[in-house]
């Protein structure tokens, strides 16, 4: 895929713009607010019928407009179906959008609506395209959350067809983006499968092993079900004992919790020093011991400990029996299954995802679980370790196709809307 297999315009010319330094000799360079009308009326958010449209609900580069619980401000800015929003914060996330539809919207966005002279369609491609948003963002203001000025939006030049030239060109990306967009939308649904696959094999392998023949019994686990017949079901506190040594001088490493790299230390990963004083009453780990964050077992953020070091004091620090074998149980309290199980298991205060739910050791050690021989265990996370790069192999590669793809329709826009290639 690459946009130089289009045709070309056969004369070019040059314009003031430096931004735009060639565009086709018939087209212009014209100031959008010459193209739309900047609207500004506002009105209080809360209580409106009006839908609401706020950052969080336009993708970038896009335009689409996402469902969700955007946070609605006090005061919005009212648009009607047909009105460009071109997202102001940031403008290098390209939050610019087409709603069909009146409503109301974040503050962030200006609102413009197109004069007759200038084709909607086209002028949101247009206001879309790298080569504006990269020239928009260039004059932003603020460091942390930069914004471009309304006026140099307003008064910002992009290249202008005659209206037919415009329909044909809003057409043809239409229907090119369309075809791209199917074509993302069936990869990420293959990505979906896949990640879900990963899953249920996982999930499979470290409840019923890898003999699909081996006799089973019933485990006595609710939310398992039966298991191979030589395994046992055991509670979790006849597995893992805890410990609770604490640092005196705080000069040891601190090591972070990572969903994905585990127990990493803070150094890496974040920019933030804490002193040794800072440390002292922090949780002394060893090599092979399992760390449990109280708050999060839910989604299974534990972490088998590679090196020695400190732990935040709420991480709940266990030893395992001897005969058990660390990543086996790791991937067990990464399943969904399991996560559930923590999940009603937690107490505190708040429900779901919000709120202080923590695991507790007696109610962790109350769980059982299905406990293979030691060998089997070895197999299993061998297994799992396989299964899983196999999968992540081809993610990876359906994640660069999308990447792909998205690139090509950012060019695909760019280059048309500024007439450095023909399509009609």
């Amino acid at each position: 895929m690459s946009v130089s297999t289009y045709p070309k315009y056969d004369r070019m010319s040059t314009t003031s713009a430096a931004h735009l330094p060639i565009i086709p000799d018939h087209w212009e360079a014209r100031r959008v607010k010459y193209a739309a009308t900047m609207k500004s009326k506002k009105v209080g958010s809360v209580g409106s019928i009006l839908p609401y449209i706020g950052m969080e609900n336009v993708e970038s580069w896009s335009g689409q407009i996402l469902a969700g619980g955007s946070e609605v401000e006090g005061v919005a800015t009212t648009f009607d179906a047909g009105d460009i929003l071109f997202g102001k914060l940031r403008p290098y996330l390209a939050k610019v959008t087409k709603p069909e539809f009146a409503g109301i919207c974040s503050s962030e966005f200006l609102v413009f609506a197109p004069i007759e002279e200038a084709l909607g369609d086209f002028l949101a491609y247009a206001m879309r395209s790298s080569d504006f948003i990269n020239f928009v963002n260039g004059s932003t203001y603020g460091a942390k959350m930069p914004r471009a000025n309304p006026s140099f939006v307003a008064n910002a030049e992009l290249p202008f067809p005659p209206l037919p030239e415009q329909r044909a060109i809003a057409g043809f990306l239409d229907e090119k983006c369309a075809k791209i967009d199917k074509a993302m939308r069936i990869k990420e649904e293959q990505i979906k499968l896949l990640a879900e696959r990963r899953q249920i094999l996982i999930q499979q392998a470290v409840t019923r092993g890898l003999n699909p023949d081996a006799p089973l019994k019933d485990s006595g686990i609710d939310w398992i079900g039966q298991i191979p017949a030589h395994w046992e079901a055991t509670p979790l506190k006849r597995l893992f004992h805890e410990r609770n040594e604490r640092t005196e001088s705080g000069k040891e490493t601190l090591l972070s919790l990572r969903m994905i790299e585990g127990l990493v230390p803070h150094d890496e990963v974040s920019e933030k020093p804490i002193s040794d004083a800072e440390l002292v009453g922090y949780k002394k780990v060893y090599p092979g011991q399992l760390v449990m964050n109280r708050m999060r077992a839910s989604i299974g953020l534990f972490g088998i400990v590679d090196q020695p070091g400190l732990v935040s004091p709420d991480y709940a620090i266990f030893d395992m029996r001897d005969d058990l074998f660390g990543p086996y149980y790791l991937s067990l309290f990464k399943t969904k299954e399991m996560g559930a199980r923590f999940r009603v298991s937690s107490r505190g205060l708040g429900t779901g995802s919000s709120g202080f739910m923590r695991l507790y050791t007696d109610d962790f050690g109350a769980i059982s679980v299905p406990t293979p021989p030691r060998e089997e265990q070895e197999c299993i996370v061998n297994y799992i370790d396989g299964v899983t790069q196999k999968i992540n192999d081809t993610l990876e590669i359906k994640k660069a196709q999308i990447d792909t793809l998205k690139e090509y329709k950012t060019s695909l826009i760019n280059a048309t809307v500024t007439g450095k290639i023909k399509v009609s």
